[in-house]
C-alpha cells in the first residue's frame, strides 16, 4: 500500500502576519509555551513556516526593509508539537527525539528568497567595519536552482535546510542560559576583548518583553509578562539544537535532540533555500518562507545513554546530526585562507574567528577583480554552497581557517591564470544589490542596476 500523505499539522498563510495565521506562532524558548499539535511517532506529518522575518522583507527594489526590520520580533517559529508515541506515552525528560527530515522546500507560489547585510546601527554583521549598510539580494528559484537580478553570472543547487529546529528547555536549563549570558553581557573584558570584531553587536540578546511573540498565551496578561520575562530569545544555537544554521540538514538528516520537557515540545523555521558556512552576513542565507515534512522517533533514556558527559553538568549536553545523502556536487574549488591576524595586522592567540574572517575578506577582494562589487561578493559567500573549515588550531600562534567556493557556480573561470584578469562585456557585473546609503543624516536607498 502506497504511503498516506503527510498530514499538515501547522499551515501558514505567506500572504498573512505572524498574528493572523491560524495557528499562533512564538519566537523565544520557554517550556510554558503551550503545543499547538500533537504528532505521534512514526507518521509522516508536515509543518508550514513564513520566512523568519514574518514576511517583513519584501521582493521589491528598496534594501529599507532590511536597514529598518525590528530585529526584536525574529525569529518566527512554528510550533511547538508535542511527540507522543503509539501507546499515547508523550516523549519524558532524557529521552532523544530522532526527528527524521523527509522532504522540504518553499511554500507553494512562494519561490523566491532574499539575502541581506544589516545596518551598523541595527544588528550589524560578522564584517560591519567594511560593508557598514543595509543591503539586500532577492533571488528566484527555478526548480533546484537559484538566481539573483542582483547577482548576476552565478547559479547554483540549493541545499535547502531549516535554520532552526529545537526542541523546549526546562525551566532549569533556561535559567543556566539566563544566567550565563547575564553574565557575559555584563562582562566588560570580555567586550574590550570581541569589540574590534563585532563593535554594536551585543555579547548576547537577554530575554525582553520588546516584541515578544508566546504563541497561544495571549499577549498583555499576567501569564505572558512572567514568561516574557523569562524566555530566552532564538538568535543563538544552544543545548536544546535552536538556530544552528547548519546547511547539509536537508533531505535525509536525521536530528537527535535532547528532550527537557515532556512532550519535547519539537519547534522549528528560519527556512533557508541556501547557505554558506557561517552564514557571514548575519542576513546571509537565501531566507525563504517553507515547509518541512517530518517523522519522529522516541529514544527513551537515549541522553544519558549517549549525550550526557561525565561529572555535574547533565544539562550541557548538545544534539547531534546525521547528515542526509542529498547535496549538490562539486569536483573544483577555489579555497582561500585566513591566519588569526587582523587587517590592521594585529596578531591574536588562535582566534579562528580572526582566521575566519581574514579568509571571508580574502576572498572577496579576490572575487572583485572579475566585474563583481564587494557587496555582491559578501552575499553571494553568505548564501552560496561555500565550505569553512577550522584548518589549523594548534599551531601557536595562527590559527588556520579556510573559505571553499565551488568553481562551476560561475558563468567564467575565476582561477588564476597567466594572462591578466579578463574584462570582457561578459564579467562586468553592472546590476548590483540593493543599498541603503546616507544623504546628510537621512538614508536613501539605491539600485545600482538602474544606474
Amino acid at each position: 500500500m502506497a504511503p498516506s500523505t503527510p498530514r499538515l499539522v501547522v499551515p501558514i498563510d505567506p500572504k498573512k502576519k505572524p498574528r493572523e495565521q491560524k495557528l499562533p506562532l512564538h519566537n523565544r524558548w520557554h517550556p510554558s509555551i503551550p503545543p499547538v499539535a500533537d504528532v505521534m511517532t512514526g507518521e509522516l506529518f508536515r509543518v508550514e513556516m513564513v520566512d523568519w522575518t514574518g514576511g517583513s522583507i519584501g521582493d521589491n527594489d528598496s534594501a529599507m526593509d532590511v536597514k529598518n526590520i525590528d530585529l526584536f520580533t525574529v525569529h518566527y517559529l512554528s510550533g511547538p508539537c508535542r511527540v507522543i508515541d503509539v501507546d499515547g506515552i508523550p516523549a519524558k525528560p532524557g529521552d532523544i527525539l530522532a526527528v527524521e527530515i523527509c522532504d522540504l522546500g518553499p511554500l507553494s507560489g512562494d519561490e523566491w528568497g532574499y539575502t541581506g547585510t544589516f545596518d551598523r546601527e541595527n544588528g550589524g554583521g560578522f564584517l560591519t567595519d567594511h560593508f557598514p549598510c543595509a543591503t539586500k539580494a532577492i533571488w528566484y528559484f527555478e526548480g533546484i536552482y537559484a538566481r539573483s537580478p542582483h547577482i548576476p553570472g552565478v547559479r547554483f543547487a540549493g541545499l535547502t535546510h531549516p535554520g532552526i529546529i529545537g526542541t523546549a528547555p526546562s525551566k532549569e536549563l533556561l535559567d543556566i542560559w539566563n544566567e550565563r549570558e547575564k553574565e557575559l553581557q555584563d562582562n566588560g573584558f570580555n567586550r574590550l576583548q570581541l569589540c574590534d570584531i563585532l563593535h554594536t553587536r551585543p555579547l548576547a540578546n537577554l530575554p525582553t518583553l520588546k516584541g515578544c511573540l508566546l504563541g497561544m498565551i495571549r499577549e498583555g496578561t499576567k501569564e505572558w509578562e512572567k514568561i516574557a520575562r523569562e524566555a530566552a530569545r532564538t538568535i543563538p544555537g544552544r543545548e536544546n539544537g535552536g538556530n544552528c544554521d547548519i546547511k547539509n540538514l536537508s533531505r535525509g538528516s536525521k536530528i537527535y535532540l535532547p528532550v527537557f520537557v515532556e512532550g519535547a515540545n519539537l519547534s522549528m523555521g528560519d527556512m533557508h533555500f541556501s547557505q554558506g558556512d557561517g552564514e557571514v552576513s548575519f542576513c546571509g542565507a537565501i531566507e525563504m518562507s517553507g515547509f518541512l515534512e517530518l517523522r519522529c522517533e522516541i529514544i527513551r533514556d537515549g541522553m544519558r545513554k549517549y549525550l550526557t558527559p561525565m561529572g555535574p553538568t547533565r544539562l550541557h549536553v548538545n544534539p547531534v546530526f546525521e547528515i542526509g545523502p542529498v547535496e549538490p556536487r562539486f569536483s573544483e574549488w577555489l579555497v582561500f585562507e585566513g591566519i588569526s591576524v587582523d587587517e590592521s595586522g594585529k596578531q591574536h592567540y588562535l582566534d579562528a574567528t580572526v582566521a575566519y574572517k581574514r579568509a571571508v575578506l580574502n576572498a572577496i577582494d579576490y572575487l572583485s577583480k572579475f566585474g563583481y562589487s564587494k557587496e555582491q561578493c559578501y552575499l553571494l559567500l553568505s548564501c552560496c554552497p561555500c565550505e569553512g573549515r577550522i584548518s589549523g588550531i594548534v599551531d601557536a600562534p595562527n590559527a588556520v581557517a579556510t573559505l571553499a567556493i565551488p568553481i562551476a557556480i560561475f558563468d567564467q573561470d575565476i582561477r588564476p591564470r597567466k594572462q591578466e584578469v579578463p574584462n570582457g562585456p561578459k564579467v562586468m557585473k553592472r546590476p548590483d544589490v540593493l543599498k541603503c546609503t546616507y544623504h546628510g543624516s537621512l538614508p536613501i536607498t539605491r539600485n545600482l542596476a538602474t544606474e
